[in-house]
């Protein structure tokens, strides 16, 4: 018997399934940040689909979707908005930037400067953006999925760790199997075929509501947050990592692993429903010594040996 959570990640795989193949982790870790009203990072190489799916999921969901460019002179003021004089009037209007939205994608997102990637981080965290000293809400379901290229791409700047501690989940796009590859070029091979959601139902918003209402009823023990803790101590203890898990980045591991305990119709929360969580919860938060980067060391390969080496007591 599914629960209402479950049923809405069904839902969603349904409906993205139809447009962009073999992308079922992408889809799951997408249900995830929904229900948690959380945002997603998603990396990979350009031509894997990351925007496509940025398009089908507001579809999907029956919202308002629009779609920023990174580029090096990207400014604040295109992200937000910016106040126009209107001389008929006398007076000053508000015109507002594309972040008025209810899914923002932020096309690669490291290829904007560091001035343009902060004007993110007000609107990430508290659904609001300030200008001229004046505070405009954002959508309730406001959700931000960002695209990045590998930092060894030409062009590309660094996000600031306060931007990718707002990040709720990062994910990796990989390379597609070949069966789903063959399934998009077959869809998409023809002359004037684009690629663009053609999904003609958008699920119910009450769905999402549900699935939401229902996560406070998983159980989570305290001996489940301790281990959340440890796992937390261990990447700020390790040798490897200058920068541990944050506060911020300790909640986001507790409620994505509640919410896993629910799209599994588990009625609490187990170590391997943290575990699943950690690994896209904490890579993209830490940061590695320079000596780790230099032996080719990656950020999710100390994520791994952390869960392996701190041991739960339930």
């Amino acid at each position: 018997m599914t629960n209402k959570a479950q049923d809405f990640e069904q839902q969603l795989h349904h409906e993205i399934g139809q447009v962009v193949f073999g992308v079922e982790h992408v889809v799951h870790a997408l249900a995830v940040a929904l229900i948690a009203r959380g945002h997603v990072l998603l990396e990979g190489a350009p031509g894997l689909g990351k925007t496509l799916i940025g398009k089908t999921l507001t579809a999907a969901i029956g919202g308002d979707f629009k779609r920023i460019q990174g580029t090096a002179d990207l400014m604040p003021t295109d992200i937000i908005g910016v106040h126009v004089f209107d001389s008929q009037k006398g007076e000053f209007s508000f015109h507002a930037g594309p972040i008025f939205a209810d899914v923002v994608l932020m096309d690669e997102i490291n290829r904007t400067g560091p001035k343009t990637q902060s004007a993110l981080l007000e609107a990430m965290e508290e659904r609001q953006v300030t200008i001229d000293r004046e505070s405009f809400k954002l959508a309730s379901d406001f959700l931000v999925v960002a695209t990045q290229n590998p930092r060894e791409f030409e062009g590309t700047y660094p996000l600031p760790e306060s931007q990718l501690d707002r990040f709720l989940i990062s994910i990796r796009m990989e390379y597609p199997d070949r069966e789903s590859e063959m399934r998009v070029i077959r869809r998409y091979d023809l002359p004037g075929v684009e690629f663009g959601p053609s999904i003609s139902n958008a699920i119910d918003k009450q769905a999402l509501i549900d699935a939401r209402s229902e996560i406070g009823a998983v159980h989570l023990s305290d001996e489940l947050i301790a281990y959340c803790l440890d796992i937390a101590a261990a990447t700020r203890q390790s040798e490897l990592i200058n920068l541990g898990l944050s506060t911020r980045g300790a909640l986001a591991l507790v409620r994505c692993a509640r919410i896993e305990a629910a799209l599994r119709g588990g009625e609490y929360v187990v170590p391997d429903d943290v575990k699943k969580s950690a690994a896209w919860v904490l890579p993209h938060r830490l940061v590695l010594t320079p000596e780790a980067e230099l032996d080719g060391i990656h950020a999710a390969d100390e994520v791994k040996r952390i869960i392996a080496a701190v041991s739960v007591t339930l």
